[in-house]
């Protein structure tokens, strides 16, 4: 599993300390914040001018340890280099043929543990912001993914790409990102996207894929979400019908497919350095 060396920053638990690190400094604002709304019927906790600065805070503050502490170059720990753009319609297609059985997993795991007022609520307003769709967005499809991939395929992979076997890279980083949305229901989708993402910052040695594929996904989980009404009824997309499981797996593997064709290394200066 290991190369050998452990120099590199950071492995698999130091990356845990980041992460909880990370919430921490978040919860350090928010847990009051929440505890004060609750006892007076406020809204503090979702005030952008408040959200915005703790978010970006704590953000800075993790992704400068750990650039401190991994003693590379900033184009190592941070690889924004270009990437085959044909990758965005293969990503399209790979996310789209996913959406559909990360749908699936989410209808049966409800079942067994629905989700409490509280987190439907939360996720409601993840969508539904004060500057209406385009907040939701800006939120969502633009912000979440530059900074999750950042963190996430770009600081913690950066160690891991060199410790570890790639396999493993992509599993303990996927791992983390699905644990990094500290709840049951997400963890299936989160784990399944940090899979495709690491594999594809593997593939392409760029965080810039990676932002561009978590926009991608993310942009699909929104749209599905605002236009739940109008595509629940399309046949391609109904739950529960074997036919759909066999065209949506056939998609997937197509667009797996094509990221691997489009993605192949055309020099060694591609590869990401171990």
């Amino acid at each position: 599993m290991s190369n050998g060396t452990n120099k590199y920053y950071p492995t698999f638990w130091q990356a845990a300390n980041l992460i909880v690190i990370y919430i921490f400094i978040q919860t350090l604002v928010d847990l009051p914040l929440a505890i004060y709304d609750y006892n007076h019927g406020t809204d503090w906790l979702y005030q952008p001018w408040l959200k915005i600065p703790v978010f970006l805070g704590s953000t800075l503050i993790i992704l400068s340890l750990g650039y401190f502490y991994s003693g590379l170059p900033f184009k190592q720990v941070f690889s924004v280099k270009q990437f085959n753009v044909l990758t965005i319609p293969a990503m399209i297609i790979t996310f789209a043929g996913l959406q559909y059985f990360l749908n699936e997993i989410n209808i049966h795991f409800e079942r067994i543990l629905p989700p409490p007022g509280w987190f439907m609520e939360l996720f409601a307003r993840l969508f539904n912001t004060d500057l209406g769709v385009w907040g939701g967005i800006l939120r969502i499809v633009i912000i979440a993914p530059i900074v999750e991939e950042i963190i996430f395929r770009g600081l913690i992979m950066s160690g891991f790409s060199r410790i570890y076997h790639p396999v493993f890279a992509i599993f303990f980083s996927a791992l983390l990102f699905a644990l990094f949305h500290l709840n049951p229901w997400q963890f299936a989708a989160a784990f399944s996207l940090g899979l495709v993402l690491g594999w594809i910052r593997i593939r392409t040695g760029s965080v810039l894929a990676c932002i561009a594929g978590h926009a991608i996904h993310n942009g699909l989980v929104f749209l599905s979400v605002y236009y739940f009404n109008d595509l629940k009824g399309i046949g391609i997309l109904k739950s529960g019908v074997i036919s759909n499981y066999l065209i949506h797996l056939l998609i997937f593997i197509a667009g797996i497919a094509l990221l691997w064709y489009f993605s192949q290394e055309k020099s060694p200066q591609n590869k990401i350095n171990r």
